[in-house]
């Protein structure tokens, strides 16, 4: 298959790239990086990119930023910014692929554990990814052509303990490796408007 990742050089997304790229082709698209670059907040940016890319089997969001900090601290423009770093720009991403995507193909998308454990400061986190898991089920239902959509919801990755670990005392991190595998699954497998949670 032909898979096209949107974050192919972050710290999941490598980790993607090595679980599927001995089995399939792999195109990367990052905001800097990669064979091709967009920016998934702009969507005639992202449009452009995957419309450079030509026809494809399947394409995985695993790009997009939400805001952490103190609810009474955060501004409306800080949250509508995490928002669209996030929800908006995956959302971008799926919207982009559909008339690209060959009949049967996959989107898969990213969100995270937060969406069902809150935590301090992650009010903007927790909304994205809540908002993620459920246009990944409403999708599944009518999207065309035998095409189908996931999301992936990770908990903190091992890797990235050092910056996100205050965030989330106690929570029990994965390897990317782990994580990795469920994107797997979501493109190789049948399944369709699922979120497959990988919380430890």
């Amino acid at each position: 298959m032909k898979i096209v990742i949107v974050g192919a050089t972050g710290t999941l997304g490598q980790a993607i790239v090595a679980q599927l790229g001995a089995r399939h082709e792999i195109v990367a698209v990052g905001r800097t990086s990669g064979a091709r670059h967009a920016d998934i907040t702009d969507a005639a940016s992202i449009a452009a990119a995957l419309g450079a890319i030509g026809r494809f089997d399947a394409i995985v969001a695993a790009a997009g930023d939400p805001h952490f900090g103190p609810l009474a601290e955060t501004t409306p423009a800080q949250f509508a910014v995490g928002l669209h770093g996030k929800l908006l720009g995956q959302i971008n991403v799926a919207l982009a692929a559909l008339p690209l995507l060959n009949d049967g193909g996959s989107i898969t998308l990213t969100s995270g554990c937060l969406s069902d454990w809150p935590v301090r400061g992650g009010a903007n986190a927790s909304v994205a990814n809540s908002g993620i898991d459920a246009f990944a089920r409403a999708a599944a239902v009518d999207v065309p052509r035998g095409i189908r959509i996931n999301a992936v919801s990770p908990t903190v990755l091992t890797e990235s303990l050092p910056k996100y670990g205050a965030f989330l005392p106690g929570f029990e991190d994965a390897p990317a490796e782990k994580v990795a595998r469920a994107y797997r699954r979501s493109i190789e497998g049948a399944e369709t408007g699922q979120v497959f949670r990988v919380w430890g």
